[in-house]
Parts: structure tokens; C-alpha cells; sequence
């Protein structure tokens, strides 16, 4: 599977065991003692059709990172899948402890297809920070009742969750866990978690189909949705499907029909939400704009092909009731980041779009004419490894961070 490759650290012969030592990591906090501020320049003169670029390492010695936000004060939040939330502030790293249940474990049992992709996940400031202190984050939830997760039976899901840090920084304090999804599921794929906040009050992610696709069409099942909720939790109102018959549909459900969205984004101007997904085997990477109750087809509707016998999946590329994308590649990128660019050190790309790739290792940018792509560049390529999330920064430059077992924050700067 392309997505994400096996990056096993240990494996046990029974889950639960694997699950206590997760659990027992997320709780103490326990330090990376390689995690490191490095500020070591990686690469410069790197052509692209506006600028030459300077590349830095700002941050090294992440296993494996996810995400990364800035509170106002300019510190930094970066989240590491195997279950670590790190607070940068200048030349200090801390390794914040207090976090919730986390499942990072890597039993194959849960995830055949190569390791499970869960672990904490996406990270989010709260627009009024300062007024509130809350930060938001996602993660892989084994739930709160271990004891009926046997061998056979063993499922996790999307959870969020939001806390406040301590003074001085060392823990979470405040914990609140705002959703958790169910049913559970195995395997330990496809969690989706990209979260934005609209401005009206709510908060929005994703989440995927959890590798088993047949969610994605069933509004009784938030796996394969965008979800969103009241920023104090509790399914929004105006949610599309509130009230509607038969009445079991679920109220959080903004948007349905996603495999794996790992990248969501608020256009600068008209507020409306954009999202990218990957496809299967064979490409078919889709970038669409979500609606209240837009159905994007997955997996009746798809442009990838089945991983075993390289057949199409579903029933073709469009289908009554189902949006179409704005763009779909036909080459394999896993997409996983998505921003918009708005700032002054990139003048020339103001309104460009950025989109990360995995098994791509590139960096992408999408040149917008209202909601259709004019143009496309691939900048980075195969120059810092498999892209995860892209950001712009409080200081107008954009930065990515690198999914691998030594993964990085990377600064990029136009070369003066």
C-alpha cells in the first residue's frame, strides 16, 4: 500500500500488551532526547518558476511527525504519530506529557497492509488562543473501556480533543475528549484528521474510511466524513442531516463519500472548504471543495484501481448526487497538507495552493482561477523525503514537516 509505509518500531504477540505500552507513552510524556533545534540550511538555489529557494531544517529527530501549529507568541506545536506533542520555543524543546489514550501500537493484525497509521495525529490553535488558551487535536482513540478490546474484536477510531497548556509548558491540563468515533473499527488505517475552524463558532475534520470503504456511503456511520461539531462539542446546527428521515442519520455528518481526507483548507476568501483526498492504486488523488451534505462518491465513485488485481473501483467516475472533484491526478502522490498561501515574502504566489506528497516526495503548487486549477508546479522533489504537512507561518514562509523515522520541520524561504 502506498499511503504510508510499514514503519514498524516494535510488535508484540498480543495487542494488548502494545496497546498498554502506547498508552503508558502518551501519559508520561516521556522525552526524544534526538528531538532537536537544529536550524542546519539544507538546500539552496533550488529553481522554481518564481523564485530560487533556501531550505532549512528548523526542527530534527521527530519520529515520524504529523502536524504543526503556532501559538501567538510564535512557539510551536508539533505532533509525532507514536504518540508525542512538542513544544518549541526558540532553542528549547519540550515533550509535553498529560495527553489521552493514545493507540500508536504497530500489530499487523490491525493493519495487514503495512503498520498501523494512527498515533496523534493533527494539531490546531484555537483562533482566540489568547482569550481562551485552547489548543485541538486528533488522535487514534482505543476508547475508554479496554477490557471488551480482545484479539478478535480489537477496534480504534478518530477521537478530538482539546486541553490548555500548563505555565510552564510541560503538560496538557483542562483534557476534554469533544468526539470519539464509533462504532471502533480495525484495521488501523485511513483516520483522516485534518481540523480547521470555520469562524462561526464550529470546528471541522475528517475522518477516513478507516481502510473497510462501505462507511463512506452510510450516513449512520461518521467513518469516510467530514465531521463538525460546536468548538465546545456536540454536532452543529445547520448540519445537513439533522432531523432528517429515517432519524438514525448522524447529525455531525457535514460532508460524506471520502476514502482518506489528510488535507483541509479555508479559502481566504470565500471561506469555503477544500479538501484532498487519496485515492487507491494507480492514482486517483482527488482535490474537491465540500459542501453541507455533498456526497464525493468513494467508493462507488472513484478514479484508483483495486491494489490486488488493478481493476477500476466502483461503478465508474461520476454518478447522479455526486460531486465531481476540481482536479484529479493520475499519478500516485498520497496528498497529505493543504494550504493556502497568503502572505508577503511569496508575493507571486498569493492565493497559490499548497499540497504535500507522500510517496510523491514533492511539494505542490496549485495556481487557482476561481475553483479550477490554471496551473501546477512540483517544487522539492525528492529533495527532503515524503512531505506531511504543509503550513505558512506566522513569519510569512511556508514550512513543511517530513514523515519519516528522522523526520524534520523544514522552513522555505525565497533566496535573496
Amino acid at each position: 500500500m502506498h499511503l504510508h509505509g510499514p514503519h514498524s518500531r516494535i510488535r508484540f504477540s498480543r495487542t494488548s500488551l502494545s496497546l498498554a505500552i502506547a498508552v503508558s507513552l502518551s501519559a508520561t510524556g516521556l522525552a526524544n532526547a534526538d528531538v532537536q533545534v537544529t536550524e542546519e540550511e539544507v538546500t539552496t538555489g533550488t529553481e522554481t518558476e518564481e523564485f530560487n529557494l533556501r531550505v532549512t531544517r528548523v526542527v530534527g529527530g521527530i519520529e515520524h511527525p504529523w502536524a504543526v501549529a503556532w501559538l501567538p507568541d510564535e512557539r510551536m506545536l508539533v505532533t509525532a504519530r507514536p504518540g508525542q506533542l512538542y513544544l518549541v520555543d526558540g532553542d528549547e524543546v519540550t515533550d509535553v506529557g498529560n495527553l489521552p489514550k493514545i493507540d500508536a501500537e504497530e500489530d499487523q493484525r490491525t493493519a495487514p497492509e503495512g503498520g498501523n497509521q494512527g498515533g496523534l495525529l493533527d494539531v490546531a490553535v484555537h483562533p482566540d488562543y489568547e482569550n481562551n488558551g485552547w489548543i485541538y487535536f486528533t488522535y487514534s482513540s482505543p476508547g475508554d473501556d479496554d477490557s471488551v478490546m480482545g484479539d478478535e474484536e480489537y477496534g480504534t477510531g478518530t477521537a478530538l480533543a482539546r486541553a490548555r497548556l500548563s505555565d510552564d509548558g510541560s503538560e496538557l491540563t483542562d483534557l476534554e475528549t469533544l468526539y470519539a468515533q464509533v462504532p471502533r473499527t480495525a484495521p488501523g488505517r485511513h483516520y483522516g484528521s485534518r481540523i480547521v475552524f470555520p469562524g462561526d463558532g464550529s470546528v471541522m475534520f475528517s475522518i477516513g474510511d478507516r481502510g473497510i470503504r462501505y462507511p463512506s456511503q452510510d450516513l449512520t456511520d461518521p467513518g469516510g466524513s467530514i465531521i463538525r461539531l460546536h468548538e465546545d462539542g456536540g454536532a452543529f446546527e445547520g448540519n445537513p442531516f439533522i432531523g432528517v428521515e429515517p432519524g438514525n442519520l448522524r447529525p455531525e455528518i457535514f460532508s460524506y463519500g471520502h476514502r482518506n481526507n489528510q488535507g483541509l483548507a479555508l479559502h481566504p476568501q470565500t471561506g469555503a472548504l477544500w479538501a484532498i483526498d487519496h485515492g487507491p492504486s494507480g492514482g486517483g488523488e482527488q482535490l474537491y471543495i465540500a459542501e453541507p451534505g455533498s456526497n464525493h462518491g468513494w467508493p462507488q465513485v472513484s478514479f484508483g484501481r483495486e491494489y490486488a488485481t488493478d481493476e477500476f473501483i466502483g461503478i465508474g467516475e461520476e454518478a447522479p448526487g455526486v460531486k465531481p472533484p476540481v482536479h484529479v491526478w493520475d499519478d500516485t502522490l498520497a496528498p497529505s497538507g493543504l494550504a493556502f498561501y497568503t502572505g508577503e515574502e511569496f508575493a507571486a504566489w498569493q492565493g497559490n495552493l499548497f499540497v504535500g506528497a507522500l510517496y510523491a516526495e514533492r511539494l505542490h503548487r496549485l495556481v487557482l482561477e476561481g475553483d479550477e486549477i490554471a496551473h501546477e508546479e512540483a517544487l522539492l522533489e525528492n529533495e527532503l523525503g515524503r512531505i506531511r504537512d504543509v503550513r505558512q507561518g506566522p513569519d510569512g514562509l511556508l514550512y513543511v514537516l517530513t514523515d519519516e523515522s528522522d523526520g524534520g520541520l523544514y522552513r522555505i524561504e525565497p533566496e535573496t
